[in-house]
């Protein structure tokens, strides 16, 4: 065999190995996948990094079908932002000129996967001066405005592309001359009434449990579901563990000794919902199974793992970097304790400087108080306070509203500036508010002290709204 047939042979060999290392990375995933990824994932998508097929419905999809993807996740949130760029906007014939400029009616125009080197905040892939190619004349129109340069438009307390619930002049005005704290701060629920459905009568005794005899419940676990509500309200053992089984029998060749969240969404279907679309849930939403036809449709995606801390890009704490996230992670298997999973179960995973900050800040400090009983009831700030707050949410039909505790934990940081309506104007100043969630420092601190960082969002307002009142 001649030297050059040798050489042909051996990069035959070679490029069939490496075909096939890069097919099974590909389509049967494991770590391999992720060093074949063609560059590191935005903050927003990194846990899901490995389930190609969420955005990449097809091997060889097009850019109209990435864009169909993210209107399938974001849509919801975007409608319920009152989202202040929609698509309608670029489908008004006035605004084609604009649409030649810059093609804000597709998503991936301003965020592009894989681009470490060129994203940015909210993972935006654009030079952050992109509002200039559409509001150039903003400068003469707004004499406040002259000087600043075009990427300061996204600061804290100014401009938010899909959002500007809390920014519009009328709200600024109408909240200018709030004080730092308001007279009677309190976080409580809305005062309407949210009717919980009874699953049967209230249990009350250790006999009433009907988890199977091969199935040993010790005194401390039936104390715990003893007290809670799902025993006052009918639910026993097999509620959870064994649901739809009617029988002794069906609950004995039905139960599952640790069930899924897919249980825990018959009764608590909203919060669920928004677990699933935050980071804490989301590897395990529908979106995120099977879906990527592979070579000739042989191999499929397989489902992502639940979340494990040690897959965030946050600090987090060692002990806990291999537990896998489920509702009973933060809220216990059996007691259900809504305060342990306020604080307690925030902190046992996260180790950023800001959760470690908590303890004894002033926010720490009235929730001692409250608890002691030294507080008066909702004067208390735990971390589910600010980033699970209690909201009004509508169901899939847009009709009905329920009050629970919005999940996606997420939901009020893309920007923060989010929190002002729905958190931080419960007990502050729209201006203190402002100034406070766009100083890092003082978050790092958990807002112990006052804020260093002034915005000019609620001077201007009320510079022209002097010098309107002066014409």
């Amino acid at each position: 065999m001649s030297k050059t047939t040798q050489l042909w042979l051996l990069w035959f060999l070679l490029t069939l190995i490496g075909g096939s290392v890069l097919v099974v990375g590909m389509f049967y995933g494991g770590p391999s996948r992720e060093k074949l990824l063609i560059g590191k994932t935005t903050s927003g998508h990194h846990q899901i990094e490995l389930a190609c097929g969420a955005c990449h419905t097809s091997a060889f999809n097009s850019k109209d079908d990435i864009e169909k993807t993210c209107h399938g996740c974001h849509d919801a949130e975007l409608k319920a932002a009152k989202d202040s760029h929609p698509l309608k906007k670029f489908r008004d014939p006035r605004n084609a000129d604009r649409l030649e400029k810059l093609a804000a009616n597709k998503c991936i125009t301003c965020h592009t996967e894989h681009r470490p080197e060129i994203t940015n905040a909210m993972g935006v892939t654009l030079p952050q001066n992109y509002c200039s190619l559409c509001h150039q004349d903003v400068g003469k129109n707004r004499p406040s405005h002259i000087g600043l340069g075009f990427e300061t438009c996204a600061s804290a307390g100014c401009h938010n592309y899909h959002d500007n619930t809390s920014l519009y002049e009328d709200f600024l005005e109408k909240h200018a001359a709030e004080p730092d704290v308001k007279a009677k701060p309190i976080v409580k629920l809305n005062s309407k009434k949210i009717e919980t459905e009874a699953k049967g009568k209230p249990l009350s005794l250790a006999s009433d449990s009907d988890a199977p005899a091969n199935k040993p419940t010790d005194t401390k676990i039936v104390s715990e579901w003893l007290a809670t509500s799902h025993a006052k309200g009918g639910v026993n053992c097999s509620g959870c563990h064994a649901p739809e089984s009617k029988s002794a029998e069906d609950i004995a060749a039905n139960w599952t000794d640790k069930p899924s969240h897919k249980v825990c969404s018959t009764c608590h279907e909203m919060e669920t919902a928004t677990w699933l679309q935050g980071k804490h849930g989301m590897r395990l939403a529908k979106d995120m199974l099977s879906q990527t036809e592979g070579l000739f449709g042989l191999f499929r995606d397989k489902p992502l793992t639940p979340m494990r801390p040690e897959l965030a890009r946050l600090p987090m704490q060692s002990k806990a970097a291999h537990s896998e996230l489920t509702c009973t992670s933060c809220h216990s298997s059996h007691a259900f304790d809504t305060k342990q999973a306020a604080v307690a179960s925030c902190s046992g995973c996260h180790a950023d400087e800001h959760t470690k900050a908590y303890e004894g800040s002033p926010h720490h400090k009235l929730l001692v108080a409250e608890l002691s009983g030294r507080g008066e009831k909702g004067t208390g700030v735990s971390c589910a306070t600010c980033h699970m707050p209690r909201a009004w949410m509508e169901d899939e039909g847009g009709y009905e509203e329920f009050l629970v505790a919005n999940h996606n934990q997420n939901a009020n940081l893309r920007p923060n500036e989010k929190m002002i309506r729905s958190v931080c104007m419960n007990c502050h100043g729209l201006g203190f508010s402002i100034n406070a969630l766009a100083d890092r420092e003082l978050i790092k601190r958990n807002f112990d002290g006052r804020p260093s960082v002034h915005i000019e969002s609620i001077d201007w307002t009320m510079k022209r709204v002097n010098e309107k009142g002066a014409k």
